[in-house]
């Protein structure tokens, strides 16, 4: 499904040779469930918005190959990104209070990625928020239709934008620190919906994190970055009980325990 061959990214207000992304290749098959993780600064969301045509030439220099479903991405006509981009790839940021329109009521937003592309008629775009909504698990859909953001919990904002994401039916979900502002328990109810949504809609999900224990709780598969490139990747419980690389190693030492003391 998706296929990164030595991507590269170069801020154009940073010096030569100083890359966020450097060189990384990575592989993704169709209905996976792909873990990306590393700290803060280690290139985790430009590799995401690069994949997804969401960093404007005019700011970033970018190299290497991106193929999605047969498709390179880079070659792409402007009229095939615009199709690509919430039809068939949608992005799930982090911190939902502050990537949600506070002006906009929560429908209008949930539909927004129809109304963009055109599709459906404004009842017909109501009808699939609505359920939308209904797939991600939050109550009474149709009250929350008419709701502001400042009405809803993290939680349920969260939710709000997992329906916007998954209303187009898109092949890759790519899913930035979504569960960061959220305490445990609403974290565990959206690791738990992301894995609905895999496992009855076959989406395929590539999920950007800096804690590796939530990454194994969802992730069939893990890659791990460090300072703009990947340094180790295999199956979840590989890297997590037998990591490889020293860096890896500091990552899971870093996950809190009961047993551990500071």
């Amino acid at each position: 499904m998706l296929d990164i061959k030595d991507l590269r990214v170069h801020f154009r207000s940073e010096p030569p040779g100083k890359d966020a992304v450097k060189g990384i290749s990575l592989h993704m098959e169709s209905g996976e469930i792909l873990g990306l993780v590393g700290e803060s600064g280690s290139g985790k969301t430009v590799t995401a918005m690069a994949l997804s045509s969401l960093l404007p030439n005019a700011r970033a220099e970018i190299t290497g190959k991106i193929t999605f479903n047969g498709m390179d991405v880079f070659s792409a006509t402007r009229e095939e990104l615009r199709a690509l981009r919430g039809q068939s790839i949608s992005v799930v940021f982090q911190e939902p209070m502050t990537s949600m329109d506070p002006t906009m009521r929560i429908g209008p937003q949930v539909e927004e990625s129809l109304t963009v592309h055109g599709l459906y008629t404004p009842e017909e775009r109501k009808q699939r928020a609505i359920q939308a909504m209904r797939d991600a698990e939050l109550p009474d859909p149709e009250s929350l239709y008419r709701k502001y953001p400042h009405e809803l919990s993290g939680g349920m904002l969260q939710r709000a934008m997992i329906a916007a994401a998954i209303i187009c039916d898109p092949v890759l979900l790519i899913c930035d620190e979504p569960t960061t502002a959220l305490d445990v328990t609403v974290q565990e109810g959206i690791l738990n919906l992301l894995k609905k949504i895999n496992r009855e809609k076959g989406t395929g999900i590539l999920f950007i994190s800096h804690n590796l224990h939530v990454v194994r709780k969802l992730c069939t598969r893990v890659a791990v970055m460090c300072r703009g490139e990947v340094v180790e990747t295999g199956d979840v419980d590989q890297v997590f009980f037998h990591p490889q690389q020293e860096y890896t190693k500091r990552l899971i030492a870093a996950i809190p325990t009961r047993n551990r003391k500071r």
